[in-house]
């Protein structure tokens, strides 16, 4: 059944209720790479002075049945970009309300697709004051041609065409997609070589946010010096699959407070992701701090 832009639009999701751990935002850094270089990384992963990653918002309210809602066909659906906005420091726990809905669809034409835009706002449950807003980007490669509207998301990030001021690589663990899946996302695409290959993948392969969350945490090591909270805004667009057991590198522009990235996979030459915006609290860290020397994590 195609797309119907109307029914999409008016489609209304229930406010939902999620508590989270302290154990689920060590889980989640340890997910992401966090815990490889100590002691700088103790305050991700030891309960003495913990710190939340902002990206630990994907996961905390973590839900994804509304594409079961949409019509779409859910084989041909794939992340296309996302974006956090905290509004206020995560607490390492808590209880949040998610407020969840689809904010545009964009039709681009039989055979090319369509783009879906879903927003999930988080609340805090006791007090009510907002702590995040997500925007998620999802291409549904199968639904194109339905007669929506033509539209168009807003233009990605420009990365600057200079040099990069900084570049950080982290490996990849073999088992990061086993850890990462624990945090909510159970897509047998990223465990099961069997459904990897039904998909079209020659085998497993890491969930997209993972890779988003481990760059995240490199900007966080490196630019925040540990400061979590000095990360208020974060987005990328998704560009190609990344392996476990593969190294990224993580290419920085610093100007100011606005942290421009991109993420290549080095064993094949390949962006996977790409106009990428870090933007920051002001705080003791800026461009003067960068050497321009490679480090790994």
């Amino acid at each position: 059944m195609p797309l119907n832009y109307d029914r999409l639009m008016a489609l209304r999701f229930p406010e939902r209720e999620f508590t989270y751990t302290e154990r689920d935002t060590m889980l989640y850094a340890l997910a992401v790479g966090m815990g490889r270089q100590m002691p700088e990384d103790l305050p991700f992963v030891f309960e003495r002075n913990l710190q939340a990653l902002p990206t630990l918002a994907t996961v905390i309210a973590w839900e994804d049945t509304w594409q079961e809602q949409t019509g779409m066909d859910i084989a041909k659906v794939v992340h296309g970009e996302q974006r956090v906005t905290l509004h206020r420091p995560l607490a390492p726990s808590g209880t949040v309300r998610s407020k969840f809905r689809i904010a545009d669809v964009f039709d681009k034409g039989p055979g090319r697709g369509a783009i879906v835009l879903a927003e999930t706002t988080l609340f805090d449950a006791t007090t009510d004051a907002t702590i995040a807003t997500l925007v998620s980007s999802v291409f549904a490669r199968g639904d194109g041609g339905f007669g929506g509207p033509v539209g168009r998301p807003a233009a990605p990030h420009a990365i600057p065409e200079r040099a990069p001021d900084r570049v950080a690589e982290v490996a990849v663990r073999p088992e990061q997609a086993m850890y990462y899946r624990l945090c909510g996302d159970r897509n047998p695409l990223h465990i099961d070589p069997a459904f990897a290959r039904a998909a079209g993948f020659d085998r497993p392969i890491l969930h997209g946010l993972c890779s988003w969350g481990m760059t995240a945490a490199a900007i966080v090591r490196r630019v925040c010096h540990g400061d979590a909270a000095r990360m208020r805004h974060f987005e990328a667009r998704f560009t190609a699959p990344v392996y476990p057991g593969e190294t990224l590198a993580i290419q920085m522009w610093i100007d100011g407070d606005a942290v421009s990235f991109r993420t290549h996979a080095v064993d094949r030459d390949v962006v996977v992701l790409d106009h990428g915006l870090a933007q920051l609290a002001a705080g003791h860290g800026n461009s003067t701090n960068f050497d321009g020397k490679q480090v790994t994590v």
